[in-house]
C-alpha cells in the first residue's frame, strides 16, 4: 500500500484547489488518483469507462497487470474511512463492468485485480493517497 505522505513525489499533487461539492469532489478525487498511479508507472487505459448507469471510475494497465480501479474521495471522517464506500453492492457492480470491458478486449496474459484509492482531503490539501491493490476478489463466476 502506497501513502502520499510517505511518497516522495506526493507534493506534485495538485491540491491546491479549494474544497468542492461532493460531485467536484469525486471528480478531484480520480484526477488525483490518476496522477498518483502514474507516478507509480500504471498507464492510464480508460477513465469513467461506462456500461449503462454503472462505471468503473479508472482502468489501468502495469507491465501485466489490469487493474480496475475504484476512487473514493472523502473531506472528513463523517462518514467512515474513503475504503469503506465501496460496497458489496459497488463490487458487484465493478465486476459487471469489468466483465464487459474484459469481453471486448479479449486480454491475454494478463493479471487482472480490483484495487481502491482512497483520498482523504483537509483545508483544500491531500492528506492522504493510498493504492490499495487487490482490494478485493470477485466471486466465482457461476
Amino acid at each position: 500500500m502506497d501513502q502520499a505522505e510517505d511518497a516522495p513525489d506526493a507534493s506534485h499533487m495538485d491540491d491546491s484547489l479549494p474544497d468542492h461539492p461532493p460531485h467536484a469532489l469525486g471528480n478531484r478525487g480520480e484526477a488525483i488518483a490518476m496522477q498518483f498511479l502514474r507516478s507509480r508507472g500504471w498507464r492510464i487505459l480508460e477513465h469513467g469507462y461506462r456500461l449503462g448507469r454503472r462505471e468503473i471510475d479508472v482502468i489501468g494497465r502495469r507491465a501485466s497487470t489490469l487493474a480496475f480501479v475504484e476512487v473514493k474521495t472523502r473531506s472528513g471522517r463523517g462518514w467512515g474511512a474513503p475504503e469503506e464506500a465501496v460496497t458489496v453492492r459497488k463490487r458487484r457492480e465493478i465486476e459487471a463492468v469489468a466483465l464487459a470491458y474484459l469481453s471486448n478486449i479479449a486480454p491475454h496474459d494478463l493479471d487482472v485485480r480490483f484495487d481502491v484509492v482512497a483520498i482523504e482531503i483537509n483545508a483544500g490539501h491531500v492528506v492522504r493517497c493510498e493504492h490499495i491493490e487487490d482490494a478485493w476478489r470477485p466471486r466465482p463466476l457461476p
